[in-house]
């Protein structure tokens, strides 16, 4: 059966480019396993200013109006809210930190993005603050689990969806043919999963452990993100969830009680109160992140039929919607695709 393009991994980065080349009339199926990915782990969190220093993501004035876009987008054929934007209170920790905020909010084009000071020692909603917080807008986070939920049906209502283990050894490269498809072209979307791909794993790879606890508590919680070190987001004014610890170590999935103890420890040094609050759930994936923190987007460079659209890590829920769009671009029209592998060939390729 002839099909435009073969999508192996309904993480985000597949799910989304999968929802993008379809709504431009391609055929696409996506081959997924059906296990739990680092996508429907994640807090899906987006913060534009980052940092130290607070200084911008790459590309945020572009990416973040695309993603809003996108997800809002998604909510109105789902009927679901699947993105929520929510002001964020940034806990400083030096003094220094206190000054480049406020060398940040005389700068133009931080407007939108932040919002005023908060004198050290403030202490706000009982946190403690001894160097003062930040206000910050155009946060939010995304619903990830009930997001993929819902286009993995819609890619089985559309008979796009196969539940299955993609193996290698079952790929015709002559042809291009995989059970009885015959794609355009495969795309490989398979996190972290990568470093075991034969065609792809000599790109410079970095995953990292990242670990999430969901907390319930009787301390009521402000209704906005928290950033303090480790981030926290309230779910109700009772219950949140915290991260992420980051680890190249122990790259497994199994949730461990040292990480469990280094989140609580953190929250400790801000909120006595929220340090006792019980733990009702941990868990634990590996992100997708690369050497140089740039996603990998591309052709293989000896099998150009054979692409690769990964490498997000903790940034997909920004990125992922504009790169998307992108790299659709590049499929349907032959435009340099976004942040293209081709800057590893020379020093990563084998060949």
């Amino acid at each position: 059966m002839p099909i435009d393009f073969l999508i192996i991994g309904q993480g985000l980065a597949g799910s989304l480019l999968a929802w993008e080349l379809m709504q431009r009339g391609c055929s696409v199926r996506v081959v997924d396993n059906g296990q739990e990915n680092a996508s429907q782990v994640a807090a899906g969190l987006i913060n534009p200013v980052t940092g130290m220093r607070f200084v911008k993501s790459a590309e945020i004035d572009t990416l973040l109006p695309i993603a809003k876009r996108c997800y809002q987008q998604l909510g109105a054929f789902f009927q679901t809210d699947f993105y929520i934007e929510k002001p964020m209170l940034r806990l400083l920790r030096t003094a220094a930190e206190y000054q480049h905020a406020q060398k940040r909010l005389k700068d133009s084009g931080y407007q939108g993005y932040l919002d005023g000071l908060l004198a050290p020692d403030c202490n706000p909603h009982g946190l403690l603050t001894p160097y003062g917080a930040v206000r910050q807008q155009q946060t939010g986070y995304l619903l990830t689990r009930p997001l993929l939920r819902c286009l993995r049906d819609y890619f089985l209502a559309k008979d796009s969806y196969i539940l299955a283990d993609f193996a290698a050894s079952t790929l015709s490269l002559n042809s291009l043919r995989w059970r009885n498809f015959c794609p355009q072209r495969i795309i490989f979307c398979e996190g972290y999963q990568a470093i075991a791909n034969p065609w792809f794993s000599w790109l410079p790879f970095q995953p990292a452990k990242g670990e999430i606890l969901t907390l319930a508590h009787t301390h009521t919680l402000p209704d906005t993100l928290l950033n303090y070190g480790n981030w926290l987001i309230p779910l109700t004014s009772l219950h949140s969830r915290i991260g992420a610890t980051f680890t190249h170590e122990a790259l497994d999935t199994v949730p461990s009680p040292p990480a469990r103890a280094q989140l609580l420890a953190a929250l400790a040094d801000v909120s006595g109160d929220l340090a006792q609050a019980q733990v009702i759930g941990h868990h634990a994936h590996i992100r997708p992140c690369t050497l140089d923190k740039q996603p990998f987007t591309g052709f293989h460079p000896q099998h150009p039929q054979l692409a690769i659209f990964n490498g997000f890590g903790a940034k997909g829920s920004l990125q992922i919607p504009g790169y998307s769009q992108g790299f659709a671009d590049s499929l349907l029209n032959s435009t340099p695709p976004p942040c293209p592998i081709e800057r590893h060939y020379a020093t990563h390729f084998p060949a």
